[in-house]
């Protein structure tokens, strides 16, 4: 007898599930295939889309200056001010705010430009030019210090005539026909140059339009993310959009304004004790600052490595200065900014770190901590759900020194000591 085929939905969610696996299949294997055009690709978009993303990036760092100063500021001023139409008064604020902030923006890069980074490069400028006499003045003091060990003295000498041998050959090799290179490559730094301004002006006018209406933009991207997703899947990712936010708000703004504070008070420091290139130390302890775990080691090393070829005996009141400059903000600059903790312990830190260095360089080092807070918590939060849906303990208290649940009463039984089975 013939069977009759009955028709049923979810013979199609079948069908369309197969259909986009097996498309999602062949997307990976051609972009595995063709990586580098699409590595090309994206890259073209990004140096298309590069204004824009810059405008982005300053609307994320100022939107917190802008909210201030309205709340703060301008609003309570413009409010008194136009109190029979507050709409008029609160839009007024609002257009202060975003001019006050982009014009503190400018004012700190121009004020980089033209007031540290001249000295900076005339810092490297002396360094470079001078190195082989600070290499032997190093030489000569060495010698000294360590005259009743000629054989210390004689292996430390060598060490440094070594340096000094390979800095001149690096200096003569690398250093001055780079220059050269540069000289006759003048056209190809005005087009760089010429590109950063452009992408910096439009930036700045792509700002002031999101600034100036971001309850409006904030507005149509809830609106598209209803419309694409059910109310509670919508709901969960805009909290999850919202601690991403507050992760990555918190820690560059704290890490910035703590490194600026550590940057200054080691110029001050450095100025009083009168060591060699203060701002171009202080400069590198600030920056370098930013990274979290190693970033105090990244900046100290080279740091102190300047001042011992300039002045040997100052580098060791340097080293000091350092260790307690950052026993002073990890301990009470750094909790008082950024609070206690990120949230996840020193070797997760650690790793996320290593890691993001490893894939992105200075960035991966910079953002791999936040990067890693969000993802770590998205994971926990996971296993949270699936514990309770479970009915099983979520603390981690819980399973310590665990031997087992049982599967009938779902209560954690412990591990017994040593000691205890003794006395059974």
């Amino acid at each position: 007898m013939r069977r009759i085929f009955h028709w049923d939905k979810k013979y199609l969610y079948w069908g369309i599930t197969a259909f986009c696996v097996i498309a999602c299949a062949i997307l990976f294997f051609m972009a595995l295939n063709y990586l580098d055009t699409l590595k090309q690709g994206i890259a073209a978009l990004i140096r298309i889309l590069g204004p824009f993303i810059w405008g982005l990036v300053i609307v994320y760092l100022l939107s917190p200056l802008v909210r201030f100063l309205q709340k703060k500021i301008f609003g309570p001023i413009c409010a008194k001010l136009s109190v029979k139409r507050p709409e008029k008064g609160q839009s007024c604020a609002r257009v202060l705010s975003v001019i006050f902030a982009e014009i503190f923006m400018l004012a700190l890069i121009t004020g980089l430009f033209f007031l540290i980074i001249p000295q900076l490069y005339s810092s490297i400028e002396t360094i470079v030019v001078n190195s082989p006499t600070y290499i032997d003045s190093l030489t000569t003091w060495a010698t000294k210090k360590l005259a009743a060990y000629p054989e210390i003295s004689d292996y430390v000498a060598h060490i440094l005539g070594d340096v000094n041998t390979n800095i001149i050959t690096w200096l003569q090799n690398t250093i001055l026909p780079k220059l050269g290179s540069l000289l006759t490559n003048v056209g190809m730094g005005v087009r760089y140059v010429v590109t950063g301004v452009y992408n910096l002006v439009i930036g700045i006018i792509v700002s002031i339009y999101i600034l100036s209406n971001i309850e409006g933009f904030t507005a149509s991207a809830k609106r598209l993310i209803y419309s694409i997703m059910n109310v509670d899947t919508a709901k969960k990712f805009l909290d999850g959009l919202r601690f991403t936010d507050k992760t990555f708000n918190g820690f560059l703004m704290g890490k910035l304004l703590d490194s600026a504070i550590i940057g200054l008070i080691c110029y001050i420091v450095c100025v009083i004790l009168k060591m060699p290139y203060a701002l171009l130390v202080s400069v590198m302890v600030g920056v370098t600052n930013i990274i979290p775990f190693f970033g105090p080691l990244i900046g100290a090393i080279p740091s102190a490595i300047i001042i011992l070829m300039v002045d040997p005996s100052k580098c060791l009141i340097f080293v000091i200065f350092v260790i307690l400059l950052q026993q002073l903000d990890g301990n009470i600059i750094g909790p008082k900014i950024l609070g206690s903790s990120v949230g996840i312990n020193g070797f997760w830190v650690m790793f996320s770190i290593i890691l993001g260095a490893g894939l992105f360089g200075f960035w991966g080092m910079l953002l791999g901590v936040p990067v890693f807070v969000v993802i770590y918590t998205i994971i926990n939060k996971s296993i949270e759900r699936k514990l309770r849906r479970n009915d099983l303990p979520v603390e981690e208290s819980a399973y310590a020194n665990l031997d087992y649940i049982d599967p009938v009463t779902l209560q954690p039984v412990r591990q017994k000591d040593d000691e205890d089975e003794d006395e059974e």
